[in-house]
């Protein structure tokens, strides 16, 4: 007869204080995602698994979550029609219910996600990529909070620097005695120069599940709140394109973040107002060793109050 082993996870600790995460980070599984009249989207998703850990217990059931997940992985490539962030909170709800000590479990979940496109002026096949976010919290009253988003890269151009060269330019035109309104016309036609920035913009949205949020439109907002969108194949046209559009639209590291909250209001009319959205844009600076950062998280209903212009005192969330 074989001894059973201790489960020294249940027994009390020395220190009684109560930790808001235990579990494990970094789980690599595929999850295939199922597409009406199209090809299943195959993703190789990171995950991180955590529950609460009251003060009176030592240790979490690593070997149970990781047991959860790899059930739930499974059952996620054989069903249909799955959003990812129906993984995570489907996850998160197995936790509840296999560890009744916990009030709340939360699953992260992070993936490289393929775009299909075509380059801008010349109209070629191409392909692009954005960092899916995904995560839920559930907790023991039976609720369940999914976050649904991704990180995008693009281009900026700084409008002060692009000023003090059509500043420039405006005096050399005046030098060579060109009047006023044929320079107005020509710097209304031709952008000027301005340093540009590669650009990080990362937007999500958590909400109930009710109404879901499309990640493909999420994409959408967050690569067009820059100066101009990016893309892995550019010819020459491509190129000048590029350049062109972003100069011609230049924007502070601030103006991508309101242009994402704009976004948020014009694309999901219908959020509840209690959805939060998160809106974070950084560039890497081309004539500084420093980089720009900008950030806004609030729920959905103070944004379209600020929006429709009834701005609040407070912008902050918690």
């Amino acid at each position: 007869m074989s001894q059973q082993l201790p489960d020294v996870q249940a027994s009390s600790p020395d220190v009684s204080v109560g930790l808001n995460r235990v579990g494990v980070t970094g789980v690599e599984k595929l999850v295939k995602l199922h597409r009406l009249d199209d090809r299943p989207i195959v993703l190789m998703a990171t995950f991180d698994v955590f529950v609460d850990l009251p003060g009176w217990r030592k240790g979490a059931d690593m070997s149970r979550n990781m047991e959860v997940v790899d059930e739930m992985l499974e059952e996620a490539v054989s069903e249909p029609a799955l959003r990812v962030e129906d993984v995570c909170g489907d996850v998160a709800e197995r936790l509840i219910d296999k560890h009744e000590y916990t009030t709340e479990a939360e699953v992260r979940m992070e993936a490289e996600y393929m775009i299909r496109e075509q380059t801008p002026a010349t109209d070629r096949p191409t392909q692009a990529t954005a960092d899916i976010i995904a995560s839920a919290t559930a907790s023991n009253d039976g609720t369940t909070r999914e976050e649904i988003g991704c990180h995008v890269v693009g281009m900026t151009v700084c409008p002060c620097s692009q000023g003090m060269s059509e500043s420039r330019a405006r005096d050399v035109l005046e030098g060579l005695d060109v009047d006023g309104e044929t320079i107005d016309d020509f710097l209304d036609e031709v952008p000027q120069p301005g340093h540009s920035q590669r650009g990080h913009a990362t937007l999500t949205v958590e909400t109930t599940g009710q109404p879901p949020v499309d990640l493909n439109d999420l994409i959408e907002v967050a690569r067009d709140s820059m100066s101009a969108r990016i893309y892995n194949l550019a010819k020459r046209p491509d190129e000048d394109h590029m350049t062109f559009a972003s100069h011609s639209d230049a924007k502070f590291v601030e103006d991508c973040v309101r242009a994402m909250a704009e976004g948020v209001v014009e694309t999901y009319p219908n959020l509840p107002e209690t959805a939060v959205v998160r809106m974070e844009q950084s560039n890497d600076e081309s004539i500084h060793q420093h980089n720009a950062h900008a950030e806004r998280v609030t729920e959905f209903g103070q944004l379209v109050d600020e929006i429709d212009g009834e701005p609040s005192e407070s912008v902050t969330h918690d």
